[in-house]
């Protein structure tokens, strides 16, 4: 991966390092569904008569939105309101990076490189230690709606990189806009109707700026920028860098929630730091696929797009 996609990488884990910061503050004034369904409404509008549509097929457009905006966000968002601390989940959340290297080893053959499954190994024993170490600073069914939601976004990783879409920022606008309604409905079922009109009428302007956070800084700019790099490399190599965005989690939640940090997070982080190290330096298997591609031989590796 080059440098400057690298960094790229690093910016999106530090904007969705901040953001669980924001909708923390978002569902101080509306119910969980309500705020993602707001998120998608403004990631949609206007951008989506501004946008072209995109190349993918019509049924990856409304999966990804289903994965990634129902199932996924709907997730987080319910299991932060049930009591799922923003560090805590921004940590337990990034289990998506090993089981987005499994499924796409398992349904789109993709090979990592030995260094990229242990860095995801390594970085996977840091979110186990806080699991084990904090689980008492979160309800159980937060704990396991974060981790359900951890396995959606893989799913979600998987199906962009299936979808072969080229305009990534199209899928994204335009897969915005399947969330809303199903998510309006549920929060009708579980917050009553009266409850979700008064949420939209009565917004209060934290309210406002959490959902302009999430829905243009953490959708657009972040996940715009993933789905271009998902796109261009293997899922193995642009998942671990979510690893990443416990560190920033974890210091914003502390700088602006008050949230405390103690050794059992910081020997976590510190163990996700070393995962993501064996990520991303020049492993044997880049090289060996290398020599390969300069002798005329097949690389260990092809990315799904061109293989």
């Amino acid at each position: 991966m080059k440098a400057s996609h690298r960094l790229l990488a690093l910016l999106v884990a530090a904007i969705w390092g901040v953001n669980f910061v924001a909708i923390e503050l978002g569902l101080r004034d509306l119910p969980p569904l309500v705020l993602t369904a707001l998120r998608f409404v403004a990631a949609a509008v206007p951008l989506v008569f501004l946008v072209p549509r995109p190349s993918a097929r019509l049924r990856y457009v409304v999966a990804y939105g289903l994965v990634l905006g129902v199932l996924k966000f709907g997730a987080l968002f319910t299991a932060l309101a049930a009591g799922m601390s923003a560090g805590l989940a921004s940590l337990v959340l990034q289990a998506q990076a090993l089981m987005s290297v499994l499924l796409a080893a398992a349904v789109l053959g993709e090979r990592p490189a030995r260094a990229q499954v242990a860095g995801v190994l390594v970085g996977s024993v840091g979110i186990g230690m806080l699991a084990i170490g904090s689980g008492g600073h979160a309800s159980a069914i937060g704990f396991v709606l974060t981790l359900f939601a951890a396995a959606s976004w893989a799913l979600a990783n998987l199906v962009m990189r299936a979808s072969d879409e080229t305009r990534p920022l199209s899928l994204l606008v335009w897969s915005s806009l399947v969330p809303p309604l199903p998510l309006l409905g549920l929060a009708g079922v579980v917050d009553g109707g009266q409850a979700v009109l008064d949420a939209i009428t009565g917004l209060s302007w934290r309210g406002l700026l959490a959902v302009a956070y999430v829905a243009y800084v953490s959708t657009l700019v972040g996940f715009g920028i993933w789905n271009r790099l998902i796109t261009q490399y293997s899922i193995a190599r642009v998942a671990p860098f979510s690893l990443l965005v416990p560190v920033f989690g974890l210091s914003a939640a502390w700088l602006l929630l008050d949230e405390p940090v103690g050794p059992t997070e910081l020997a976590a982080a510190a163990t996700v730091l070393v995962g993501l190290a064996l990520v991303v330096r020049r492993s044997t298997a880049d090289r060996t696929n290398a020599t390969d591609a300069s002798e005329g031989r097949e690389p260990e590796y092809a990315p799904a797009a061109t293989a």
